[in-house]
């Protein structure tokens, strides 16, 4: 699967699609598709802190349960409720299913973040490695 260029992405497997100060966040498909079937996802409530490369909740596939990190630091605007009764949709759509939308507080850790191509290369390291 292509990356989408708009998006930024972690090494832990996260993307954050950015809106001016705000931004999505979700995990990528290489993400869900190790993970396999999702079947259930923790996330905060509005007005949480989310601290960059710290834990912000949890996805529960069949196969584990794995941490979530936050590409940036911010406030939690607004939670994609519809993974409440959906999990799976990060499955068939992981790049347009966004979980957590995040008011950020330093724009400047986007910098840190890898870009489609980036990303594309550190996914076929990773595999390669392992």
């Amino acid at each position: 699967m292509a990356y989408p260029k708009e998006l930024k992405y972690t090494k832990e497997h996260e993307w954050i699609r950015l809106d001016g100060k705000s931004g999505m966040i979700g995990i990528t498909d290489h993400a869900q598709s190790s993970l396999g079937d999702i079947v259930f996802v923790d996330l905060p409530k509005p007005g949480a802190k989310v601290t960059a490369m710290q834990s912000f909740g949890t996805v529960e596939s069949v196969k584990a349960v794995s941490d979530l990190f936050a590409p940036v630091s911010g406030t939690v605007a607004a939670v994609n409720e519809e993974l409440v009764t959906a999990p799976e949709k990060i499955n068939s759509d992981p790049h347009g299913t966004w979980m957590i939308k995040v008011t950020l507080d330093n724009q400047d850790e986007l910098k840190g973040l890898m870009s489609a191509e980036e990303y594309e290369k550190f996914v076929a390291q990773e595999s390669s490695s392992s």
